[in-house]
């Protein structure tokens, strides 16, 4: 006869806030077991006592039949002395030191999305509908365990009838910590500034209506979602998509749409079936997907691009508004330009009484905010861009060992923050960009309540090397007030590092970081390395051809001035600019260089002598090895994009161009120059681009050139690396950078890495750009201990 055994397991991984406690308890009294399941914060524990078979099928089927959006990592078991328990129940939570793994937010169900228009529902068109398997988790918590007490949920008691349903196995919201309903729960209303403050009198279903109304008639609205605020408007509208960037000084780079459903989706876009399970998800990021023609968007939403980001709705008050509403609506950020997203009304009648129309707000608190997440596609499968609202705080597992507990603050633009402790490294929500006074108050506010969610002590607080970067001064004043170490980490190395975690790889990586701008160990600015890397350092081994960047901190958005400075080095060689032509002599220089200059239209004759004056001078010159510049410099030769509204621009829009004229047939040519290739040693972007440069000049088509510039760029990087294998006898391949977002760099480069047998990583689940970072340099802390610095 089978024996009765008593039982104490230990669930690790992410359990709380998915409704785990109450599948144990609803498994267990279908077995017959008795005992309790409680949260314990680093895990939730369970007693089980009954017969031994029935015991381990518990244990079994619990791995089986786990929640949707659970994720089991190990499973503790420890035999007890028998607890006499009468039957089996959900007890109260008590904490656990030890890892942590912090839900994220969920989209609303089908379940609850049906149930939000029911009218014989007692949550009809109740905007805060919510269960067990969906609903606000990582915006709304104070800390763990899950339990509503800890959440921006306990100002709401809950209701007679709440009570019940939270309270019983049968129901949906069985042990669900955010139940409400319109008797118990928050309330959204219109927010507006009035004499003797804020005024909230119209509440609800009128609130709504109101909202709608805005809409439908091209005006502009503010809503508070799950992690902040949103703009919004119709995106079939094209007035008022233009009124909205003419508020929100965003001139043309693309806003993100929420649509309706699906049908919308396919309406607008070119959409697979593995796109449509990443657009349907749990998590319901924006996605970039191909324009469909006959779409009725109207072109203004994202101008000069084959993609629009699109999203479904994720929020209750989201789906109240496409009720009445048009089926396709910008949702962009609730902010000012380089401001973190509004979630506090005094924010948001601030900052978005200006840009909109209208203020919908509710009364559930935001503790910690969280913008939408953006991905792509590459080689049919996710590329994530953003990494914010449904994936953020899920950690990166890369077991160290003996490593210390640390807090990086990441870098200076696409800002987030990581805080590793015992091999688990959880990446805050996107911040932004840092620079300005609100949006390092936001940073500094984010930091300890993510400690207090997490139950982390850092031992370490860990930095970019860059010595004027906000970030930087923050980290330096919190490791002061709290007497901990600094440890600097250099910008490259830390996106390499990030991108061997992401992939739990431990060897020596031959690292490639393309990006825009990071402080060198020389004091120059990097973009364009080549380095070998591991754990605990790396070499710089090689890096694209360094040119000065004319104007400082203005070359980063007036990509003209980079492209003088690398015609006039190019003449200043004494390379010629035409086929087979004679060399330049250096009494011809300038007066040539004015002449390719107005050819080209780079700018008035007046600014180039200027920036002439700057290069031979050495005026305001930075020394740069920046990807991204010599992208800028590219698009602008090619008359493509002389200048940026907004980071990345030009380089967009320069792969935009180059993805027209994708066949290989039109780079047969090698690129020479005298006595030299950029196929072998350093990373020769000079001979390419006065190859560029040549062509344009004699009027090569501009795509095909744009096309020529990537291919030729991507076979220097594999012929480079061909080499440094021979001579470092490495084979792995790291890419990282916010270059490799250019998805025709880094096809082309993939495909010429894959036929030349080395092993490649990729970012997956981070982004490649700087939102990656902070990772990197959490890893390289934590591993180094506390007597150890980087650079």
């Amino acid at each position: 006869m089978d024996k009765d055994i008593s039982k104490l397991i230990k669930i690790y991984g992410l359990v709380q806030g998915v409704g785990f406690r109450p599948a144990v308890s609803r498994l267990a009294k279908e077995l017959g077991l008795k005992g309790y399941v409680k949260n314990k914060g680093a895990y939730v524990e369970a007693l089980l006592e009954g017969a031994e078979t029935l015991v381990d099928r518990f244990i079994y089927r619990i791995e089986a039949e786990a929640p949707a959006g659970s994720d089991i990592k190990k499973i503790e078991q420890y035999t007890t002395q028998a607890s006499g328990c009468a039957g089996f129940e959900i007890i109260e939570s008590s904490e656990a030191g030890g890892e942590r793994i912090c839900p994220p937010d969920i989209a609303v169900c089908e379940e609850c999305s049906r149930e939000l228009f029911s009218i014989n529902n007692r949550r009809y068109r109740h905007p805060f509908i919510n269960c067990t398997a969906c609903g606000p988790r990582y915006t709304i918590m104070r800390s763990l365990p899950y339990d509503r007490v800890r959440t921006a949920m306990s100002a709401f008691p809950l209701c007679k009838e709440c009570g019940r349903e939270f309270i019983s196995p049968s129901s949906r919201r069985y042990d669900a910590q955010a139940i409400c309903c319109p008797g118990c729960g928050p309330e959204v209303y219109l927010l507006r500034k009035g004499p003797e403050g804020l005024n909230t009198e119209i509440k609800g279903e009128e609130a709504i209506k109101r909202v709608q109304y805005v809409i439908r008639n091209g005006g502009i609205a503010a809503i508070k979602g799950i992690g902040g605020f949103h703009l919004c408007c119709s995106a079939l509208d094209q007035r008022a998509v233009g009124r909205l960037r003419s508020l929100k000084h965003r001139a043309g780079k693309p806003f993100a749409v929420m649509v309706r459903d699906m049908d919308v989706a396919r309406r607008e876009c070119l959409i697979s079936d593995r796109e449509e399970a990443v657009l349907s998800g749990r998590e319901k990021p924006i996605l970039l997907l191909p324009k469909r023609e006959g779409g009725r968007i109207v072109p203004l939403v994202a101008p000069d691009s084959r993609e629009l980001g699109l999203m479904l709705p994720y929020a209750p008050v989201q789906l109240l508004i496409f009720d009445a509403a048009p089926d396709a609506l910008v949702m962009t950020s609730g902010n000012r330009a380089g401001l973190p997203i509004a979630t506090q009304d005094c924010e948001a009648v601030k900052e978005l009484s200006g840009l909109s129309d209208i203020i919908l707000s509710n009364n559930r608190d935001i503790f910690l905010r969280a913008d939408d997440s953006v991905m792509a596609f590459f080689l049919n499968k996710p590329l994530m861009l953003r990494r914010s609202r449904g994936y953020a705080p899920l950690p990166i597992s890369f077991p160290l060992e003996n490593g210390q507990s640390v807090l990086s603050l990441g870098g200076e633009l696409k800002n987030t923050i990581c805080l590793g402790r015992e091999g688990l490294f959880y990446l805050s929500a996107h911040i932004g960009d840092i620079g300005e006074v609100e949006a390092e108050e936001v940073l500094e506010e984010t930091v300890p309540r993510l400690e207090t969610l997490l139950d982390i002590a850092p031992q370490a607080i860990c930095c970019d090397l860059h010595p004027s970067y906000a970030t930087a001064r923050i980290a330096e004043k919190i490791a002061k007030r709290r007497g901990l170490p600094l440890i600097r980490v250099q910008h490259h190395y830390a996106h390499i590092l990030s991108c061997m975690a992401e992939n739990n790889y431990r060897g020596k990586v031959l690292g490639v970081a393309f990006d825009g701008t990071g402080y060198g160990r020389d004091g120059s600015i990097w973009g364009g390395e080549v380095l070998e890397a591991d754990l605990s350092h790396f070499e710089r081994l090689s890096h694209i051809t360094p040119f000065k960047q004319p104007g400082g901190d203005k070359a980063a958005k007036e990509g003209w001035r980079v492209a003088l400075s690398m015609i006039y080095s190019v003449l200043d060689k004494g390379q010629p600019l035409t086929v087979d032509g004679p060399d330049i002599e250096k009494s011809q220089v300038k007066e040539e260089f004015f002449s390719i200059v107005e050819k080209l239209d780079l700018c008035g004759k007046s600014e180039a002598g200027l920036v002439l004056k700057q290069l031979d001078l050495n005026i305001n010159c930075i020394v740069s090895s920046s990807m991204g510049r010599l992208f800028d410099a590219v698009s602008a030769i090619l008359g493509i994009k002389k200048s940026s509204d907004y980071e990345g621009e030009a380089a967009m829009a320069l792969e935009k161009e180059a993805s027209k004229w994708e066949r290989a047939e039109i780079c047969r040519e090698d690129i020479k120059g005298e006595n030299e290739s950029p196929y072998n040693g350093l990373l020769r972007t000079d001979l390419i681009f006065s190859d560029i440069l040549r062509r344009r000049i004699r009027g090569e088509e501009k795509g095909e050139l744009a096309y020529r510039f990537h291919y030729h760029l991507s076979r220097a990087l594999s012929e480079l690396l061909m080499r440094l294998r021979k001579e470092r006898g490495i084979n792995t391949v790291t890419l990282s950078g916010g270059s490799w977002q250019n998805r025709l760099l880094l096809s082309l480069t993939c495909k010429s890495l894959e036929k030349a047998g080395f092993k490649i990583l990729l970012h997956r689940k981070l982004p490649p750009n700087d939102g990656g970072i902070a990772l990197g340099q959490a890893v390289y802390a934590s591993a180094m201990g506390l007597d150890r610095h980087g650079g």
